[in-house]
């Protein structure tokens, strides 16, 4: 898979890593002359240019690469790079990076991008699983499915401790993804029984996550 990269910086770099370490061929992209530095990832390409111009984006070959991630520090430089590789090189896939909490609305497929990543969110995320117990926390939003990553420790008061998950009367279109146990991953069965302190994560619409939530925690969300 071809991925073109636009932003060189820590995030990029630790990006393009990762990538390269998983058989991707990676492009990095960036105007400032500083951040290229190949020697720190010397298995990527490397190319000098602003990714907000469409003649660096032709030069890059955007059309040639499976997906786009735009890494910068600027939102608005991340938005123009999705929108331009969507719409005039026809890339399959972008994936946006979110810096200010305040431009999520923008970060949609209206502007090209298929996956925002909210650091500010997927922070306060995690500080929210590290401590809730019983209430839903949102971890990531699939944009082309209208769906959430959610997650919830299960309460001991819940309804369904002990209960197997395939008798528990899950929402229309909700999927139980995998349980957390003991430091292990469970797939879910229908005859595996839930416990205390189950991490369980779904993929599920936001219009029927108060219903999961009612359903999992009723003495918090009855």
């Amino acid at each position: 898979m071809r991925v073109a990269i636009a932003g060189a910086g820590a995030v990029g770099r630790s990006i393009a890593r990762e990538l390269i370490e998983n058989g991707h061929d990676v492009l990095l992209v960036d105007k400032s002359p500083d951040s290229i530095r190949p020697e720190r990832v010397p298995g990527a390409e490397w190319l000098l240019a602003d990714s907000c111009e469409l003649s660096s984006l032709e030069e890059a070959r955007f059309e040639h690469c499976d997906v786009v991630i735009a890494a910068t520090g600027d939102d608005k430089v991340n938005l123009v790079t999705s929108l331009l590789a969507k719409t005039e090189f026809g890339v399959p896939r972008t994936v946006a990076r979110v810096n200010h909490p305040n431009n999520e609305w923008l970060f949609t497929e209206a502007w090209g991008v298929d996956v925002s990543v909210s650091t500010p969110r997927i922070m306060s995320a995690l500080v929210e699983e590290a401590v809730s117990v019983g209430d839903l926390v949102r971890l990531f939003t699939f944009r082309k499915g209208n769906a959430n990553l959610v997650e919830m420790v299960l309460p001991e008061d819940s309804p369904h401790v002990g209960r197997p998950s395939g008798l528990v009367p899950w929402p229309d279109n909700c999927a139980l993804v995998t349980i957390l146990r003991d430091g292990q991953v469970y797939v879910p069965e229908n005859d595996q029984p839930l416990e205390a302190g189950d991490e369980l994560l779904f993929v599920v619409p936001a219009d029927v996550e108060e219903e999961l939530e009612r359903i999992l925690a009723p003495g918090t969300h009855g």
